[in-house]
């Protein structure tokens, strides 16, 4: 066997102009990553480069993923690169396998500069699939865009890389594995680790493990069914939920990660979460939960398949909050929402004279408050729900958020979602995604719009709309000035607001690989006890029909219909 120090290699390369990273990181279809020569490289390169060579040197940096096809080449990537430039020590889960919500604890647990998560999240796996790569920073969260910027620059002015090509890792065995490389005085380590105990030791000082047992297997227990979509979630659900809280193994559907996900959208909604949604209708289980494909979102199910809206689901942890022991010794220092998500968590707020923040999308803004003191609790409606034990959205933390506040008030999802309802009145809440839409199109589409609202006519305008009138009370596009540095954050949405509470938003997403998706938004309020049981399609019906007019979104995209509806 060779014993020599493992060479270090600079490669030329050359820039490629389309790396600039999303709300969450580089997100591409796998071949883009497959068939352009050192576009994942220069990607890497370009994050390690944005991290101070003085830090850099010696440090720790945390790597997981979803587990989905490429996971795995790029990973090797990164081992070769990252020792080639400094980094002293990497942790990475077992077989490449770490959720995003388990990364950010890491990070934080063990004091790393950072962590590189590769994962695309709720978007389609597999050789035809998207990838993506995303950095976050020492505090366990998202890089914020100052961060991002420099990462995007970086790669639009790389000419060289370095790699230490021979240096090969075994992902399967838990443990230490350290190499010699020339030209570095101290080895380099690889530590395997269990990608579940730390993030499952973090949890049980959380919440109250033992009323969670004895709801989930007690002799009263109620019967739950959680659905991992085939991403990272199984490993964490099969430890905790059935080996730790003693629920029956067939209470979990679709556990074992795939690389391509079983072919379906790991994305926990009604559409994509069909085989749990069906199974909720039967009436058999009394709570459902589906993940996404790197664990840090969640849709929440009651009994007969009663859904909770994500807007209300942050609303009702919020009003429950000291259901959850962690919150009786930390206190409650401010809530959050982003700002497409509904109002709901305002009216809780204002009864409980709590702080609210409104942000733009992007859990680092959330990130920002926290590491402040500002902020104890949040949640965006794009199924995410987080609190300040770590800075990512958590989707595990938010199931047992909920099974806290079902132990604590002995009721049904259903019970407490209605008795939330009569006490702080119903934020009717839909979301229309247009995924893929052409992009020309969609950005046309955006401008026309703004080019419309910035008209100091179309303020104090009245639409008619069946039987409705909106009068339109203020018109922009969403800026935000961070309380915490006074940063501004534009161009985050177009909304209209209208005298009686009610909004639409659009919103051009960058979490896609490919086309553009169009995110249109709407949001009324009702405190009528008569009407907050409506079905909220029926009661946005007029609202809906106005955005489609205004925006002229049929007409310009093609579309009949939206390819999800929350």
């Amino acid at each position: 066997m060779d014993d020599s120090p493992l060479q270090v290699l600079s490669v030329p390369t050359a820039p490629y102009p389309d790396q600039r990273p999303g709300t969450s990181g580089l997100r591409k279809k796998v071949y883009v990553f497959q068939s352009n020569r050192d576009y994942l490289q220069n990607f890497v390169q370009s994050v390690l480069s944005s991290i101070d060579l003085r830090d850099r040197q010696g440090s720790t940096i945390v790597v997981g993923g979803d587990g989905r096809y490429f996971n795995r080449v790029a990973i090797e990537v990164i081992v070769q690169m990252a020792a080639a430039n400094g980094v002293g020590r990497l942790l990475i889960g077992q077989n490449g396998i770490m959720s995003t919500p388990a990364v950010s604890c890491m990070i934080r647990k063990m004091k790393a500069i950072g962590g590189i998560i590769l994962t695309a999240s709720h978007n389609p796996g597999g050789p035809n699939g998207d990838f993506g790569i995303k950095f976050n920073i020492s505090n366990g969260g998202p890089a914020p865009e100052a961060i991002t910027d420099k990462i995007f620059q970086l790669s639009r002015t790389i000419e060289e890389y370095a790699i230490c090509p021979d240096l090969r890792v075994d992902l399967a065995t838990l443990g230490k594995q350290t190499f010699d490389l020339e030209n570095k005085f101290r080895p380099f380590t690889v530590e395997i680790v269990d990608p579940v105990e730390s993030y499952a030791n973090m949890l049980r000082n959380i919440f109250d493990f033992a009323a969670l047992k004895e709801m989930l297997s007690g002799h009263n227990h109620i019967k739950i069914r959680l659905d991992a979509m085939h991403g990272v979630m199984g490993p964490y659900l099969r430890r905790i939920l059935c080996e730790e809280l003693g629920c029956p193994a067939n209470s979990l559907i679709n556990c074992v990660p795939l690389e391509d996900f079983g072919g379906q959208h790991p994305d926990p909604n009604l559409t994509y979460a069909a085989e749990l949604v069906q199974s909720m209708q039967s009436g058999q289980y009394d709570f459902g939960a589906a993940f996404d494909g790197d664990g840090d979102r969640n849709m929440i199910l009651g009994k007969h398949g009663f859904f909770v809206n994500p807007s209300d689901s942050v609303a009702v942890i919020a009003a429950n909050i000291f259901c959850i022991p962690y919150f009786q010794h930390t206190g409650v220092r401010g809530f959050a929402r982003s700002m497409p998500t509904s109002a709901a968590l305002d009216n809780v707020a204002k009864a409980t004279k709590i702080q609210l923040y409104e942000t733009p999308t992007g859990w680092k803004f959330f990130g920002k408050l926290m590491d402040a003191g500002k902020l104890s609790l949040c949640g965006e409606e794009s199924f995410g729900t987080g609190s300040d034990h770590i800075r990512e959205k958590d989707g595990l933390w938010a199931v047992l958020a909920w099974l806290s506040i079902l132990a604590t008030r002995q009721q049904s999802v259903e019970e407490i979602m209605t008795e939330h309802w009569q006490t702080y009145g119903r934020n009717f809440f839909t979301r229309f995604d247009y995924e893929e839409v052409d992009i020309l199109a969609a950005v046309e589409m955006m401008e026309d719009l703004e080019i419309m609202m910035s008209d100091k006519a179309f303020t104090g305008q009245i639409f008619s709309e069946g039987e409705k009138m909106y009068k339109v009370e203020r018109a922009d596009n969403f800026e935000y000035s961070d309380p915490v540095d006074g940063s501004i954050s534009k161009h985050q949405g177009l909304r209209i607001l209208f005298s009686d509470g009610s909004r639409i938003i659009f919103r051009l997403s960058g979490t896609g690989s490919s086309g553009a998706t169009i995110r249109l938004y709407v949001d009324s309020y009702e405190n009528d006890a008569g009407k907050i049981f409506q079905d909220p399609q029926v009661m946005l019906a007029p609202l809906v029909n106005l955005a489609l007019k205004m925006s002229m979104l049929q007409e310009r995209t093609g579309r009949s219909a939206p390819t999800v509806i929350t």
